[in-house]
Formats: structure tokens, sequence, C-alpha cells
């Protein structure tokens, strides 16, 4: 049996919004920026976009904003609580569980909006730990719904970013930790 601990949702929340990550080329980014939220031509609305609620998780897949031009600007998203556990509440697994047939399973695909997918999560050297992080792809309605209705806050993380990177280059894990956003167990499973 696993453990449940395993699989929670950590993440930079209040009462009413949740944080997610993102990172986009500096073309996207600003955009984003400027316009509050993601919108054509430099968003392609019909492609499945992933967010991420975890900083490190981010960090890993964006290599700090160095990995390519592409992930260059690391963005963190403030969505409404209500959109994210939508968006929760009708997703399915990117993988079949093996209690369900191939075609139901295909089924349900299709009728989802949202995919989540949980992979381990990172320690400041970007190196696995024993428990997963959450990634919730959003395709269909949910981009509409992410980028008409649930985005409150786009903040420009990249320098944050860079800024703890360079912490741990130089073997200063206390202070990289210390500048690290403040995520905690979110209270909703998946």
């Amino acid at each position: 049996m696993e453990n449940i601990e395993q699989f929670q949702i950590r993440a930079v929340f209040d009462h009413k919004t949740i944080r997610v990550y993102q990172a986009y080329s500096d073309e996207i980014a600003d955009a984003a920026l400027s316009n509050g939220t993601f919108r054509p031509p430099t968003f392609k609305m019909e492609r499945m976009t992933w967010i991420k609620p975890s900083f490190l998780w981010m960090m890993y897949r964006a290599g700090w904003g160095y990995k390519d031009a592409g992930q260059r600007r690391i963005l963190a998203v403030d969505i409404t609580r209500t959109g994210f556990e939508w968006a929760l509440t009708n997703s399915c697994n990117t993988h079949r569980d093996h209690s369900i047939s191939p075609e139901e399973w295909n089924r349900l695909k299709l009728k989802s909006p949202v995919r989540v997918q949980w992979d381990p999560e990172r320690n400041l050297q970007l190196e696995p730990l024993p428990y997963r992080s959450l990634q919730i792809g959003l395709s269909k309605d949910a981009v509409s719904l992410y980028t008409g209705e649930w985005i409150q806050k786009i903040t420009d993380m990249t320098d944050l970013a860079h800024d703890i990177h360079a912490c741990v280059l130089s073997g200063d894990l206390e202070n990289a930790r210390k500048k690290l956003p403040k995520e905690s167990v979110y209270g909703f499973s998946v």
C-alpha cells in the first residue's frame, strides 16, 4: 500500500488562490505579464498547458530557467482555488490505472479536459525525493477557464530562481532554502 503523504499537493496558497508555476520564452512571458493572462497569438490555446504547484519541480523541469530559450522565464501564476479544484475534479491520470480497461481509459481521456501526473519531487540539487509532486495538464475547456477566469496574478520569478540557483552552486544551501517559496500541504485529494 502506498503512503498517502507521498501524494500530497504542496503549494503556496491562501484562502482564495493557489500558486502554480510555468516556464516560457521571453515572448510568451512578456505578453502574459503585460496582459495579466495568456492570450493568442503568443499563447497557443489549442495545446495542453502544464501547471506545477511545486517550485523545485519547476526548477528541475526548466533547469532554473537555463535549460533552453523556451523555458527561460519562470512565472508564478496565482489562480483561484475554485478553478484549481475544478481542474482536479475534472481530471484523469496520464497513465491508465490497471483496474480499468484500455477502452474505458480512452473514453475517460476523451471526456476529461485535465490530466494529472505525479513525479518525484526535487531537492535544491534537483535530485529526486521519496515523495511525489503534482503536474496538471490543462486542455480544451480547461485552458479557456484557466486563461479567462482562474488567473488572478502573474509574477516573474526568474530573478529569484537564478538567485537561488547561484546559492546552490556556491554551496550556500541554507541561504538557498530561506529564499524558496514557502509551500504547505494543500488539503485536497486527487
